[in-house]
C-alpha cells in the first residue's frame, strides 16, 4: 500500500513540479533565437552624451542611457591592446587600458568542471571566439555632454602591468589615468582589490583643469552574451538573467529581467541606490552605487546575442580647478550563503530557491552544521534524512496501523466488490460507508509521504542553486552531489531498494493482476527518472528507502505481537 501510494504521490510531484518549472518564467531556459552566426563582430557601442536639458535637471534619463545606435566606439578593445594583469588569492584578473575595462576574471577557488580540476572558472572572458562561447565583460567610464569624458575606448595609462596580492598583504590599488590636454582634464580610475574578498571597489575621478565647469555623470555596465561560464548540467533550469533592487516607495524589491526581453522592450528605471547584477547558476556579477546616490538603470540588447545592464549616475558639474569622485562597488563571485548582504542590502535574494525558501534556507543551514560535524556534504545529507525519517517516525506507525487495519477489511471489501460488480457509484457508497462505520481514514496513510515532499522539493534547490554544493564530492564514484550520478548506479541502487520495500509491505499479492504490472514496473520506471537528477537528492531517497525498510520490519513485528500483523 505504502509503495502504491508513494507511487501516485511522486508521480503527481512531478507533474506539479515540472508544472510549476513551466509556469514559473524565472526558472526556464533561455531561448536561441537572438543567437547569430559565429565570428560576427561586435556591435558597436558607448553612452552617449547626456542632452543639455537632461543634464539641466541633474536626470540623465535621455542621454545618460546607452543605445546600441548611439555610440561609434566597439564594446571591446581591439587585439593589440595593453592589458593590466591583477592577482589577489581568490581571482585573476585582465583590465585592457583601452577603456580601463575588466576583460576577463577567473575565480581562483572554482574549478571549470568536475572533469578539468586545473582550469578555474572565467566568469567574466572578452575572448569568445563565436556566441556559443561565454562573453561577459565589465565596462566603466564617465560620460559627458557632446561626448563622453572616458569611454570604452579611452586610451588609459597604468605605472605598471602586473599587479599582486603580496604574502601578508590585504589590499591591492590598481591606478588608471587619463588626460586630455586638449579639453583641460584628467580621469584616474582605481580598482581595489582585498584579500579573500570578491569584492571590487570602484573609484572614478575627474580633476577639471580647464576654464569652463565639465557636466559628468559615471556609469557601469555589464555586458554579455546569454552563454554561461561553466559546464551546463542537462535537464536542470535554474534562472539566467538580470536582476534589479527595485525601488518601490519607501522599500525596495528584487525584480528580475530576462535579457532577450530587452530587445522587446528596453529597460530603464530610476531610483535612489540599490543594485544591479547579471544572475547565473551559481554566480552573479553586480553593481552597487553609494546609499542614497541617484542613479538610472537600463538594460538594452545590442544584437549579436549581446546584452547590457548598466548604472549611470547623476550628472554633477565640476568646476574649474575641482576634481569630483564618484565610488561604486562591483561584485563578481559565488552566491555565497550569509556573505551576500554584507556587500549590499538585498543582494542575498539571489540565492533564489523560489517559493520554496522559506523550507530551502533553514534546510541549508541544518545541512551546513551537519557538514561541520562531519566534514562532508554527502553525510550530511544522510545525516539530515535519518533526522527527517525518525521525525515522521511515530507518524509511519500509525500509517502502518492503518495498512494493517486496511488488510483487516480485506475480505469485507471484496465481497462488496463483487456484489456491486456492475455499479461503481454504489460500490463507492458502501466502502465509504464501512470506512465511516469502522472509522478508518484510507488517506491517512499518505500523510508522511505527502509531507516529505516539500523537502523533497526544497533540497533539489539547495542542490541546484547553492554554490557550496557545486562540486561537492561523497564517496567513491560519487564526486559532485549537485550533478546526475555519472554511473546511474544511486539511481539503481534506489530502485531495488523500492522493490525490497514492495515486497516487505505484502500489498502485491493483495492487488489485481494490472496493478501488480504497474508496482513491478515502478522501481525501474522512477529510477530511471531519478538518473536525471542531482546525485545529492538520490542519495536522500536511497536512504530513506532504507530507512523504511528497517522501519517496516520493526513496526511489523510490533503489529504481530500486536494480533494485527499479516495473516
Amino acid at each position: 500500500m505504502e509503495s502504491r501510494r508513494f507511487a501516485l504521490i511522486a508521480l503527481l510531484g512531478v507533474v506539479l513540479f515540472f508544472a510549476y518549472q513551466a509556469w514559473e518564467k524565472d526558472y526556464g531556459p533561455q531561448s536561441a533565437g537572438a543567437q547569430q552566426s559565429a565570428g560576427t563582430a561586435a556591435t558597436p557601442m558607448e553612452v552617449p552624451a547626456p542632452q543639455a536639458q537632461a543634464l539641466a535637471e541633474g536626470a540623465s534619463k535621455a542621454g545618460g542611457a546607452a543605445t546600441a545606435a548611439a555610440g561609434t566606439e566597439a564594446a571591446v578593445p581591439p587585439a593589440g591592446t595593453a592589458l593590466v594583469h591583477v592577482q589577489t588569492d581568490v581571482m585573476d584578473a585582465t583590465i585592457a587600458l583601452d577603456g580601463a575595462s575588466l576583460q576577463r576574471l577567473v575565480l581562483e577557488n572554482y574549478a571549470y568542471s568536475k572533469e578539468e580540476p586545473g582550469r578555474k572558472l572565467a566568469l567574466l572572458n572578452s575572448t569568445a571566439a563565436s556566441n556559443e562561447q561565454p562573453f561577459f565583460v565589465f565596462q566603466t567610464g564617465i560620460a559627458g555632454v557632446e561626448q563622453p569624458l572616458s569611454g570604452d575606448r579611452t586610451p588609459f595609462t597604468a605605472p605598471k602591468s602586473d599587479y599582486r596580492l603580496a604574502a601578508g598583504q590585504q589590499s591591492l590599488d590598481v591606478p588608471l589615468t587619463y588626460v586630455d590636454a586638449e579639453r583641460g582634464y584628467t580621469v584616474r580610475i582605481v580598482y581595489h582589490f582585498e584579500r579573500g574578498s570578491y569584492v571590487v571597489k570602484l573609484r572614478r575621478e575627474i580633476r577639471n583643469a580647464g576654464s569652463s565647469p565639465l557636466q559628468a555623470a559615471p556609469y557601469a555596465r555589464w555586458l554579455r552574451n546569454t552563454v554561461q561560464a561553466g559546464v551546463p548540467q542537462k535537464f536542470v533550469h535554474t534562472y539566467f538573467g538580470s536582476g534589479i533592487y527595485q525601488q518601490d516607495g519607501d522599500s525596495y524589491k528584487f525584480k528580475k529581467y530576462d535579457l532577450e526581453d530587452f530587445a522587446k522592450k528596453p529597460l530603464t528605471v530610476e531610483q535612489q541606490a540599490g543594485w544591479a547584477a547579471m544572475l547565473q547558476q551559481y554566480f552573479l556579477a553586480a553593481v552597487v552605487p553609494p546609499p542614497g546616490a541617484k542613479v538610472t538603470y537600463t538594460g538594452r540588447s545590442v544584437g549579436n546575442n549581446r546584452y547590457y545592464l548598466q548604472a549611470v549616475g547623476a550628472t554633477t558639474a565640476v568646476a574649474p580647478g575641482a576634481t569630483q569622485a564618484f565610488n561604486t562597488t562591483l561584485y563578481i563571485g559565488p552566491k555565497l550563503q550569509g556573505k551576500l548582504d554584507a556587500v549590499a542590502p538585498g543582494l542575498a535574494l539571489t540565492e533564489d530557491y523560489g517559493i520554496f525558501t522559506p523550507i530551502a534556507k533553514p534546510l541549508f543551514w541544518v545541512l551546513t552544521v551537519l557538514k561541520q560535524l562531519t566534514g562532508n556534504w554527502g553525510w550530511a545529507i544522510v545525516l539530515l534524512t535519518l533526522a527527517i525519517r525518525g521525525a515522521f517516525f511515530k507518524l509511519s506507525e500509525k500509517q502502518y496501523r492503518s495498512m494493517a487495519k486496511m488488510r483487516k477489511f480485506g475480505p469485507r471489501i471484496k465481497e462488496l466488490r463483487e456484489r456491486y460488480a456492475g455499479d461503481r457509484e454504489q460500490l463507492n457508497r458502501a466502502m465509504m460507508d464501512l470506512y465511516k462505520k469502522e472509522k478508518f481514514n484510507p488517506l491517512s496513510g499518505c500523510w508522511p509521504l505527502l509531507l516529505q515532499f516539500p523537502v523533497f522539493i526544497a533540497l533539489y534547490y539547495v542542490l541546484i542553486e547553492s554554490v557550496e554544493m557545486r562540486q561537492a564530492p561523497f564517496v567513491l564514484w560519487l564526486q559532485d552531489l549537485s550533478s546526475p550520478d555519472p554511473y546511474y548506479l544511486l539511481p539503481i541502487v534506489y530502485g531495488i531498494t523500492m522493490w525490497f520495500q514492495q515486497r516487505l509491505s505484502g500489498q502485491m499479492a493483495t492487488m489485481e493482476p494490472a496493478q501488480q504490472k504497474i508496482m513491478n514496473v515502478m522501481p525501474i520506471g522512477l529510477a530511471a527518472f531519478f538518473s536525471l537528477f542531482p546525485s545529492g537528492l538520490v542519495l536522500y531517497y536511497v536512504v530513506s528507502n532504507a530507512f523504511t525498510i528497517i522501519q517496516q520490519y520493526v513496526i511489523t513485528r510490533r503489529l504481530d505481537r500486536e494480533g494485527l500483523g499479516k495473516h
